[in-house]
């Protein structure tokens, strides 16, 4: 079996690659690509950079070319709900692009003509997920991501895509990651560690908590890798 593990940063895959300790890297469409050997699975992992387009060609790639099977993507994400504080962590259920519109033909927004307003996590990780976090004594949250190519700091646009998409939390590059493994048939889990909320402090630190959540995110995902392949057993 081949894993792939995504982020969008340096920063999200750099304790992962740091535990895995030994690694060889390729060089790839203008990115590079991290093969290690692990309890007997192959991982590949990336960090796509900023953005849908990057994002799209970073996770077709570890499939089409990498021969991944499953993906599981770690980051960060702006809260939306409420009930979302600094420092929790978010599993998608769905996801939907908030910047998608051609409502001028008379479609919803978020939606284009032979594809869907949401995609779908895959449920079954989801699952296992649910119980990663309990053997980690961590509350996961469950909820709708909204991913666009923009940086939302209007509180205005940030209500409005609340309202229109149900989302709980807006981030950058989930959702073009998920029509690509809705696509190709391939499993995907997109977790997000909630970086700002209606709340924070004002003397929060951005930088301070990307560390800090790249850390505890990334030994999430290696404890759902382990998880993977004690089902697979």
């Amino acid at each position: 079996m081949k894993i792939a593990i995504m982020g969008a940063m340096p920063e999200e895959i750099a304790p992962i690659l740091e535990q895995l300790g030994e690694y060889t890297t390729t060089q790839y469409a203008g990115n590079n690509y991290y093969e290690a050997s692990y309890k007997g699975v192959e991982l590949v992992i990336a960090y796509s950079k900023i953005g849908k387009v990057f994002s799209t060609l970073t996770s077709a790639t570890m499939i089409e070319h990498f021969g991944a099977q499953k993906l599981l993507f770690s980051g960060v994400a702006g809260a939306i709900s409420p009930t979302l504080k600094v420092g929790d962590l978010l599993v998608a259920t769905k996801l939907s692009q908030h910047d998608l519109d051609i409502t001028a033909f008379g479609h919803p927004f978020g939606y284009v003509p032979e594809g869907a307003v949401y995609v779908e996590a895959d449920r079954e990780l989801i699952t296992l997920s649910q119980k990663v976090a309990l053997s980690m004594n961590k509350t996961l949250q469950e909820g709708i991501i909204a991913t666009g190519d923009q940086f939302v700091a209007n509180e205005e646009r940030k209500n409005w895509i609340g309202t229109t998409f149900g989302a709980d939390a807006l981030e950058m590059e989930g959702a073009s990651v998920a029509v690509v493994c809705d696509a190709l048939n391939v499993p995907f889990f997109i977790l997000r560690a909630i970086s700002d909320a209606a709340d924070m402090d004002a003397s929060f630190s951005f930088d301070a908590f990307l560390e800090t959540s790249a850390k505890e995110s990334a030994a999430f995902v290696m404890k759902m890798v382990d998880a993977i392949i004690e089902q697979n057993v």
